[in-house]
C-alpha cells in the first residue's frame, strides 16, 4: 500500500476493540423511572426456567443481533421483558463499553421509562422491583476480589517462550461489589454496571 492510501485508510478507520469481532456483544438497560420520591432504578429477577443465571437479578438486555445497534438493542430486550410499547422508553445516553474476562462486549445504556404499570414476560422475568438511587448512594457495596490466574493447555509451546514452562505469567483480580436490598442481593455484571452509573452521576468520572 502507497504511503498517502495507508495514511487515508488509517485517517479514515474508525477504531474497534481489538478482537471484538469473536466476542459475544451485548447490550443493557439501565431503567429509571421518576416519582415523587426521585429516581428509582428497575430490577429483574430471572426466571428458574432460564438455563443461565436462573434466579440472580439482572438489568433488561442480551445479544446484540446483526446489524442492529446496540442501543437498539436496549430498547427492544427492554420492551420483551417488561413489556414496553417503544414509545415509553427513551434513552438518555451510554454508559462506559465494559469488556469482561468471558470475551464478552456489553454496551449499557440509561433509559427512562414511563411510571406505568410493567407487564414483565414471565418465560424470562420472575418478579420485578425498583430501588431508589438515593439507597444506593447511602449504601455503599461490599467490596471483594476474584483472583485470575493462567493456565495454559496442554499443549502450548512452551519451548517457543523466555522461561518455558517458568514463564512469569502476570496474574490479577477483579473487583466483585455487593449490594443488598430488603434481602435481594445484586452482584456481579450487573452491580459493577450499576456501580459505574452510581460514580459517573454524582461524581461526573469513574472511580
Amino acid at each position: 500500500m502507497e504511503t498517502d492510501a495507508l495514511e487515508n485508510f488509517l485517517k479514515e478507520r474508525k477504531p474497534r476493540i481489538l478482537g471484538s469481532e469473536g466476542m459475544v456483544q451485548a447490550a443493557v438497560a439501565l431503567p429509571l423511572l421518576e416519582g415523587d420520591g426521585g429516581w428509582q432504578l428497575v430490577f429483574e429477577v430471572r426466571s428458574h426456567r432460564l438455563r443461565r443465571q436462573p434466579g440472580e437479578i439482572c438489568f433488561p438486555g442480551g445479544q446484540v443481533e446483526p446489524g442492529e445497534d446496540p442501543a437498539m438493542t436496549a430498547i427492544r430486550e427492554m420492551g420483551e421483558e417488561l413489556g414496553l410499547p417503544e414509545n415509553r422508553i427513551k434513552v438518555l445516553g451510554p454508559l462506559d463499553i465494559l469488556v469482561n474476562p468471558w470475551r464478552t462486549i456489553v454496551y449499557p445504556y440509561v433509559c427512562r421509562i414511563d411510571p406505568e404499570p410493567l407487564r414483565p414476560n414471565p418465560d424470562e422475568v420472575e418478579e420485578v422491583f425498583c430501588v431508589p438511587v438515593d439507597y444506593f448512594l447511602r449504601h455503599p457495596p461490599e467490596v471483594h476480589h476474584v483472583h485470575l490466574d493462567v493456565h495454559p493447555e496442554e499443549t502450548f509451546p512452551f519451548h517457543r517462550i523466555p522461561g518455558g514452562r517458568n514463564y512469569p505469567w502476570t496474574r490479577g483480580q477483579t473487583p466483585e461489589y455487593f449490594y443488598e436490598y430488603k434481602g435481594k442481593v445484586i452482584w456481579g455484571l450487573t452491580a459493577r454496571i450499576l456501580k459505574h452509573f452510581l460514580d459517573l452521576t454524582t461524581t461526573g468520572k469513574s472511580r
